[in-house]
């Protein structure tokens, strides 16, 4: 049954229509206020006075969840014995192959070394490794990064200082460390690694855009490069968040480590490495090592003065 009283409020809200529709006749109606979007973060911005918009740390997605490193336990961190990402102080792990830049190969080599020094972040003890990566036989970044294994055997990525350089000359130093500019630890290795799950942050460090992420693809594989061949290895497709078709492929195997690099997709170097030399250093190189580690920390600290210069020194 209609309402008595439904024709009373139709004139009513006529009314009221009118007398508005009259009121913004008579007044302009005012300009526009809305504030300009701000320019996206440089790869560099860790060494400015501006403090830069930090990126959402989620997304609606699930896909991009960040891992939770508040709920994980470390009570002997720098004891990295994960069974695909065993860190010894002293290994030292040397990869061989080809990029390519403007259609041409380009011989390519990484040394990736663990040395005896650690560094605490975020209250946590942990491993640095330095590495070396060389184009053509030219220096073009020099890195120390930071792990540490959680008590459920994860392995935590603790952020790192890179220094890339250009004909000899350093031309950025993207540096992102937990607990500066939004940045916070990601996961390089899982406990349990295993197939048919979400991808999983490796980093967030949004103030250099660095978002990468990993997928296990694949698990039980047979793989042999110049040192040896391995069974039972684990695949991991990396990339990063803005560019998700642009899939570097790692294989690690069991007690050793990242065995091979790969690409698919719309990776533009097509870089392709392999393990050539799986070694344990002697005192004597392991000491020389630090003193190139703790030689880039140095130059990090004078550059980064909004990040890296904040933190404890590696001891």
């Amino acid at each position: 049954m209609k309402s008595p009283f439904r024709t009373v409020f139709i004139v009513f809200d006529l009314f009221l229509i009118l007398a508005v529709s009259a009121c913004r006749s008579a007044t302009p109606a005012p300009a526009p206020t809305t504030a300009p979007a701000a320019p996206a973060p440089t790869a560099t911005e860790e060494m400015s006075e501006v403090e830069p918009k930090p990126v959402e740390e989620s997304t609606e997605d699930p896909e991009f969840a960040l891992p939770d490193f508040e709920t994980a336990k470390f009570s002997d961190p720098t004891n990295i014995d994960n069974k695909y990402f065993p860190m010894t102080p002293g290994s030292q792990s040397v990869f061989e192959g080809l990029t390519e830049e403007g259609g041409r190969q380009i011989p390519h080599s990484i040394i990736f070394t663990v040395t005896d020094l650690t560094k605490e972040i975020m209250g946590v003890r942990s491993v640095v490794a330095y590495i070396v990566d060389y184009s053509d036989d030219q220096l073009v970044e020099a890195e120390i990064a930071f792990y540490a294994q959680a008590d459920d055997g994860t392995v935590w990525f603790m952020g790192e200082h890179p220094e890339v350089y250009e004909d000899g000359v350093m031309v950025e130093a993207p540096t992102w460390i937990p607990g500066f500019k939004g940045a916070q630890a990601g996961i390089v290795m899982k406990a349990q690694p295993e197939l048919a799950l979400p991808s999983y942050a490796q980093g967030w460090g949004p103030a250099v855009n660095w978002t990468d992420r990993g997928r296990v693809v694949g698990m039980g594989e047979q793989t042999c490069v110049p040192v040896d061949c391995y069974e039972n290895v684990l695949v991991i497709e990396e990339f990063n968040q803005s560019e998700p078709d642009a899939i570097q492929v790692k294989s690690y195997a069991p007690g050793v480590g990242n065995v091979s690099v790969g690409w698919r997709g719309e990776d533009a170097s097509h870089e392709e490495l392999e393990l050539t030399e799986f070694t344990q250093l002697s005192s004597d190189d392991l000491a020389e090592i630090r003193v190139e580690a703790l030689t880039l920390e140095t130059h990090a600290y004078e550059i980064s003065k909004e990040v890296y210069a904040l933190t404890s020194p590696s001891e």
